[in-house]
């Protein structure tokens, strides 16, 4: 729990908050009613915040030489390489709220709750000005929200007020519907809107070690046909023109009135630099005439990374389809009641852990789907999903198997899973996504055996990393945070822990604990597993 946020916090906000958006990325792409590229929102916001780290990363050691605080000077990195990646609206509009809170925060010692509630009022304020014509019901709402009760917050702690912003901004986010018609006909929220709740989770998650249990608001279940509303804008337009400019601010100014008259969605923001010095400033707009588009950028200054999209030459992404005749759907296996839950709310068919091929057969036949993956979590089960698998091809049922050896395992192979993907493709994704999320398992030694580290004895505390005995201990707490030591030893960004039924309490606070003193720019993300034998599975990715 922090109390103020300073600059490590804010690079394992950006760290958590990418994470978060990568995980979403495709639930929010299907909450847009907007064709491609607009449409993308999450692909556009993780493109954007992926650029906000890169350029963390490549100031990983070097210390502000003008004064600015630790803190806002990793502020300013976000918002620069944000601006510098922006894609699309959305992206653009994230790269003005990172600025904003830049602004406010980098000159400010010490950033608590009310420093945080003056930066997203500024965060908010930036956002709104980088659009020529706001509409409500939109990112620009929720952000406005999560400002407005930070300050009704009224309070120097900082936990507070960043619980306040994020409640607000999920509750902003499901009034969405209700002032802006698109998004009720379509039956969802809006979708740059719910890319920011996941951040200002991750935030309030940083701050205080806590995950807002939020559900993930309710899309549609096929996608409208595809409809000629822009994310911003009307179909008069068919062209989308985004491009980097070096200029001063008098000749953006002119370049903006020129920009007006030619079309809409405009969107022009800078990095927040002198007005009286040269800026870069990242251009959005919607043209019929693209070459007058560009050479308004030219008459500014210096063009760069000029991007130009026909509207009538992309195609709305495909629906994600029901688990149907002719869908696809995925069965998992999971011991322990809390990891049945974590896969079933992947959309996955959970079967109960040891199950026979009749068992796991019968599973699949009842997802009603043509196209199956089977994630059996254990290498014990893996020949009875194939043997599974085999079955269903008689039935006519096409069964991949993705050999995952633990629950941590298909959590990573589930979050990449991409109905609109071909069926192979989908399934050679969550393969390598599973093979590159490196497993280990925490329990009790039941016997006296040699094993590769060494002999045990009963009680003795085992640390199995992907099946071998890396670690005895006496201590588990000790020897669970020795285990994820080692892992990330290897290299990782991200770590999940799944505590089983006979973990004792606080395990996963202690091991949270050990992970943010000794490997700072880790995310951790803990979950009550309730697996018998094994009080704690750990996965680094």
């Amino acid at each position: 729990m922090l109390d103020t946020l300073d600059a490590a916090a804010v690079r394992r906000w950006c760290a958590s908050g990418l994470t978060a958006l990568r995980r979403h990325q495709g639930e929010i792409d299907e909450l847009n009613v907007y064709p491609v590229p607009d449409g993308d929102t999450g692909t556009n916001m993780v493109l954007t915040l992926t650029s906000a780290q890169q350029a963390l990363a490549m100031d990983l050691d070097t210390l502000p030489g003008d004064g600015a605080t630790a803190h806002g000077h990793a502020l300013r990195l976000m918002a620069r390489g944000a601006l510098l990646g922006a894609r699309g609206n959305s992206g653009v509009i994230l790269s003005q709220i990172l600025r904003g809170l830049a602004d406010a925060l980098g000159p400010v010692p010490a950033v608590a709750g009310r420093e945080l509630a003056v930066a997203l009022r500024a965060a908010a304020d930036a956002a709104y000005a980088a659009v020529a014509r706001p509409v409500e019901g939109t990112l620009l709402t929720v952000v406005a929200a999560a400002a407005t009760a930070a300050e009704q917050a009224d309070s120097d702690d900082l936990r507070t007020v960043a619980r306040a912003a994020a409640g607000e901004a999920a509750r902003a986010l499901a009034r969405t519907p209700e002032q802006l018609p698109e998004l009720a006909r379509a039956g969802v929220v809006d979708a740059g809107g719910r890319g920011l709740c996941l951040l200002l989770d991750a935030l309030v998650e940083v701050v205080t070690g806590e995950s807002p249990p939020r559900p993930a608001p309710v899309t549609r279940a096929v996608r409208p046909p595809l409809t000629t509303v822009r994310e911003a804008g009307s179909d008069e337009y068919a062209y989308e023109v985004q491009f980097l400019l070096d200029a001063d601010h008098e000749a953006v100014a002119r370049m903006r009135a020129e920009l007006a008259g030619l079309g809409d969605s405009l969107v022009v923001v800078g990095d927040g630099a002198s007005p009286a010095a040269s800026t870069t400033w990242n251009v959005h707009v919607h043209v019929n005439d693209v070459g007058a588009a560009v050479e308004a950028g030219v008459v500014a200054g210096r063009p760069y990374r000029i991007s130009v999209t026909r509207f009538a030459d992309q195609t709305a992404p495909a629906p994600r389809p029901r688990p149907a005749a002719d869908g696809r759907a995925a069965v998992v296996v999971a011991a322990g009641a809390g990891i049945a839950e974590l896969f079933a709310g992947e959309g996955a068919t959970v079967v109960p852990g040891n199950p026979s091929t009749g068992e796991l057969l019968d599973a699949i036949r009842a997802t009603d789907a043509a196209r199956v993956v089977v994630l059996p979590n254990d290498p014990n089960t893996q020949a009875v999903a194939s043997a599974a698998a085999k079955e269903a091809h008689r039935l006519g049922i096409k069964v991949s198997v993705v050999p995952t050896r633990s629950p941590v395992q298909a959590l990573a192979a589930l979050a990449v899973r991409d109905p609109r993907r071909r069926f192979e493709d989908d399934v050679i994704a969550m393969a390598e996504a599973a093979g590159a999320c490196r497993y280990a398992e925490v329990c009790h030694a039941s016997r006296e055996a040699l094993t590769v580290a060494g002999p045990c004895r009963p009680g003795d505390v085992l640390a199995l990393v992907e099946g071998e005995v890396h670690l005895i201990g006496a201590d588990l707490v000790d020897t669970c945070a020795a285990v994820v030591d080692r892992m990330l030893g290897g290299g990782g960004e991200l770590v999940t822990l799944l505590t089983g039924a006979d973990a004792p309490d606080g395990l996963a606070d202690a091991v949270r604990a050990h992970v943010g003193r000794r490997w700072p720019f880790v995310e951790v993300q803990a979950y009550p597993g309730g697996q018998p034998h094994y009080p704690l599975l750990v996965g680094v990715e």
